[in-house]
């Protein structure tokens, strides 16, 4: 041995106080980052805006002198709804295509949240392109600009 060692004596009450210190400075320095660290807010530079303001939004159809509504609800984000409403029996039986054209545009509007690639069966074509371009007229009403 040689006459430079050491001996250094450790008491365990100081070595189980210096962990605790240790691991409350660990947790103060974790907390701390995560209440000033970056902030990360809803609407940050990535994502964009409210698409629409929420409400429901209607447009005029008129055939054949028959005038009745398309209405398409919305929230800030989605299409909730499309219906039409004002439909006279009398208009639903003159036009027995509209109701069938509307579900299946619905169906794809609420699957995609787009009007765009709408596929719809050849008899139903002009019905179709009709009620479209009603919801089209409805959801610029509740773009959010």
């Amino acid at each position: 041995m040689s006459a430079k060692t050491k001996i250094i004596v450790l008491h365990m009450k100081e070595v189980i106080y210096t962990g605790i210190f240790l691991l409350l400075a660990v947790i103060l320095g974790i907390v701390l980052f995560f209440m000033f660290g970056p902030v990360q807010r809803q609407h940050s530079a990535g994502t964009s805006p409210d698409r629409y303001k929420p409400g429901i939004y209607t447009s005029s159809i008129e055939l054949n002198s028959n005038t009745f509504d398309l209405e398409v609800s919305v929230d800030a984000e989605k299409i909730r709804n499309i219906r039409l409403v004002n439909l006279s029996e009398s208009t639903s039986a003159m036009f027995p295509l509209m109701e069938p054209a509307l579900e299946s545009l619905s169906s794809q509007i609420y699957s995609s949240q787009s009007l765009e690639n709408l596929k719809y069966p050849q008899d139903q074509k002009y019905t179709s392109l009709v009620l479209l371009n009603a919801i089209e007229d409805a959801l610029k009403k509740a773009e959010n600009n």
